[in-house]
């Protein structure tokens, strides 16, 4: 909460500045490329829109609707525009390990929960949040901060997206020892492998796993457990283990495929490409060593969310002629009711960067099946749907498509590896997703297996990086309660 008695930003800011977000280049120039492509304002437009918070007495914005990690919102705000970026700096941090991804990738409940957002404007947090984290690197404060006392204690992690690297993270800061296993090559997980470099480039998590590493995290990439390494051997060398696989089982779309060829789960599309950016020539584990490429073809996208909507700019970005997405929801509407919704996030129509691009959308749209020839994509059939999402008879009709994706979430995590591996014989408790059980105090994070903890979307199911985040940290806390019997890491 607000320090007491204090009033966040300018008294009479919301009253006399303009909500002011970042540009972005032209459409035209940032298809050209895969770096990010937001204008950064300046530490005095930063500043102005800091002011803009104001004593709103209950700060949902980092209640339970607002921020999951609970960031001191009006606290850093009140910062900045003192013009203080250290104190900010140290604020955001004590509740937020990686604020430069969220800041980048965060679809930013904090600001459906501001009270300003009654009136359509509200503080532009993310915004502050952004220019928070790259400060702090500018003016050189992300610095390593290894343990003064170790405890002996021996911690491995299993999966390094963001729930695996913040619990990694707060354990090593904590004293122990800890090794983190990743599948892939590098560390990140989804978070490097699933977020096109558009949105967030992967030199960020970079100057994580340095500083990580100076604090004495050892990272072992290439290794998958289950396969490489047993989980039989991780109980024996560790006394904890902490298993953050992510949820990457894509969901059955059920949609007739006829075994035609240019259909594809939107992440192996997205995970292919982010390694060509990331200049990664070897065939990624666990997914398709197909080539997919969309230059000069006509595109489909199955689904309305956020991966769906980085298929549209991966796609526009390797030169499709047409970028075509599929959306079975009825087109929401263009502004919320405020006084049935508000502060919970908002069904609302929202239009993403990569939509902006031209991608043409289509609402209330069932795809029924892909239709080719010679075994090949060549459309995609699609109906008009009633309110309850049934095809209505009579509307019909087919859109051209070289190339299709599928991208309506994930079922979960993949069930092969780890899990195959703990489920012989150890009894890992399942939910009714699939997702890993806990113990029924969730903050406890204890699986059913012995020295076995979960946490992150393998655990809570698909979810938001600031989730994966919280986790992570709640899990480190209960770890290193568990080891030492005593803890000093937040809650």
């Amino acid at each position: 909460m607000a320090t007491e008695g204090i009033i966040m930003g300018k008294v009479t800011g919301f009253l006399e500045i303009d909500r002011q977000t970042p540009k972005y280049q032209p459409a035209s120039d940032r298809i050209r490329h895969f770096r990010e492509f937001t204008l950064p304002m300046s530490d005095a437009e930063v500043g102005k829109q800091a002011a803009r918070c104001m004593d709103c007495g209950v700060p949902y914005c980092h209640g339970p609707t607002g921020c999951p990690i609970h960031n001191q919102i009006p606290d850093w705000n009140d910062l900045v525009y003192g013009g203080d970026w250290e104190g900010a700096v140290r604020n955001l941090h004590s509740t937020n390990n990686f604020p430069e991804f969220t800041g980048r990738i965060c679809p930013a409940p904090c600001e459906e929960a501001c009270t300003l957002n009654l009136e359509d404007t509200p503080v532009a947090i993310k915004t502050v949040e952004q220019a928070i984290a790259d400060k702090a690197y500018a003016l050189g404060l992300i610095q390593p901060q290894p343990a003064k006392v170790q405890t002996g204690k021996r911690v491995a992690v299993i999966g390094s997206g963001p729930a695996g690297m913040a619990a990694a993270q707060q354990l090593g800061r904590a004293g122990h020892e800890v090794h983190v296993f990743e599948r892939e090559t590098r560390p990140g997980g989804l978070l490097r492998y699933g977020i096109p470099d558009f949105k967030m480039e992967k030199h960020w998590i970079d100057r994580r796993v340095e500083q990580m590493r100076g604090e004495g995290v050892t990272f072992h990439c290439g290794v998958e457990i289950g396969r490489d390494k047993r989980l039989a051997d991780l109980q024996a060398e560790f006394d904890a283990v902490l298993y953050c696989g992510g949820a990457e089982r894509p969901r059955d779309a059920g949609i007739p495929q006829n075994g035609l060829a240019g259909i594809h789960d939107a992440m192996p599309y997205l995970v292919q490409q982010n390694r060509r950016v990331g200049g990664e020539n070897t065939p990624a584990r666990g997914w398709s060593t197909e080539e997919i490429w969309a230059g000069a073809k006509h595109v489909v996208v199955v689904g309305g969310g956020d991966t769906a909507s980085d298929c549209v700019g991966t796609a526009f970005r390797q030169g499709a002629v047409k970028v075509t997405q599929l959306d079975i929801r009825p087109q929401p509407p263009k502004t919320e009711n405020k006084l049935e919704v508000w502060p919970f996030w908002a069904t609302k129509m929202r239009t993403s960067s990569s939509q902006a691009e031209g991608a043409v959308r289509e609402f209330q749209v069932a795809t029924l099946e892909f239709v080719g020839e010679d075994g090949i994509l060549t459309g995609v059939k699609c109906a008009e749907v009633d309110e309850r999402r049934r095809p209505i008879a009579g509307t019909e009709f087919v859109i051209k498509a070289d190339l299709a994706f599928i991208a309506i979430g994930f079922a979960g995590p993949f069930e092969g590896g780890f899990l195959q591996d703990a489920g012989e014989g150890l009894e890992l408790k399942r939910d009714a997703r699939g997702n890993v059980s806990v113990a029924a105090d969730e903050k406890r994070y204890r699986t059913s297996v012995e020295k076995l903890w979960a946490a992150g979307d393998v655990r809570r199911g698909q979810s938001l990086v600031v989730w994966a985040i919280r986790e992570g940290r709640q899990a480190a806390r209960a770890i290193d309660l568990e080891l030492t019997g005593t803890t000093t890491l937040p809650l």
